[in-house]
């Protein structure tokens, strides 16, 4: 699988990443358009990968304003259907922070999320607020630890950061839910998380972020 990220190419500044800018189209509300083009734009980049041959699930971040607008179901049935991708490789994912927000609405809406097909996570678990009575509630398909627990991880050394992140993913398991581990870059991390049953990882160990032709590349080497 994949995950989608933005960058913004600009003549003067070359590429910008998403914490330089995705602010201000939060708050301009910018975010709107912009998340909707997202969403288009991996889906119709993972329908022509499917026909290819690859099969590939497509992960994709949501924000607060994007979530809890009505139309937000209705519009990526849509977006769906109008690139013929099978909801089954489509993933999105949300912080602790938005699933908060306002429980009784976010378990609507993620239920009809999932009588649609598609998958949820919750981005950069660990780092935010959720109440264990609720997150067990949510139709959740995959929990991602946050880089920053595995960041610090050295088989030599057994701290705190190690702890939550062995915690983290007993947690996700015991839900019901897979475990993808993100930032991972040394084979040390690699082995902790293979010892404590992680089910996936994420991070330049694989690949760098990359665009269309470079991932084609890479795509030739599976």
């Amino acid at each position: 699988g994949f995950e989608s990220l933005i960058r913004w190419s600009t003549p003067d500044k070359g590429v910008l990443a998403p914490y330089k800018f995705i602010p201000i189209a939060e708050e301009t509300n910018l975010i709107i358009p912009l998340g909707e083009w997202i969403i288009r734009e991996t889906c119709k980049q993972n329908k022509k990968w499917h026909d290819m041959g690859f099969t590939l699930t497509s992960a994709v971040n949501i924000s607060a304003k994007q979530f809890l607008r009505s139309n937000l179901v209705d519009l990526i049935k849509n977006i769906l259907d109008e690139t013929n991708l099978d909801p089954k490789y489509l993933e999105l994912e949300l912080t602790e922070t938005i699933l908060m927000e306002d429980i009784e609405k976010t378990i609507r809406i993620l239920n009809r999320l999932k009588e649609m097909g598609i998958k949820i996570s919750i981005d950069d678990f660990g780092t935010g607020y959720s109440s264990l009575s609720y997150l067990k509630q949510f139709p959740i398909d995959t929990l991602k630890i946050d880089q920053s627990f595995i960041s610090s991880i050295n088989t030599t050394l057994v701290d705190e950061t190690l702890t939550i992140a062995n915690i983290v993913i007993d947690l996700g398991h015991k839900l019901g839910m897979k475990v993808i581990a993100e930032g991972v870059e040394t084979e040390d991390q690699i082995n902790f998380l293979k010892k404590y049953a992680c089910d996936r990882i994420q991070g330049y160990i694989i690949s760098e972020p990359v665009n269309e032709i470079e991932f084609n590349l890479l795509l030739k080497k599976i």
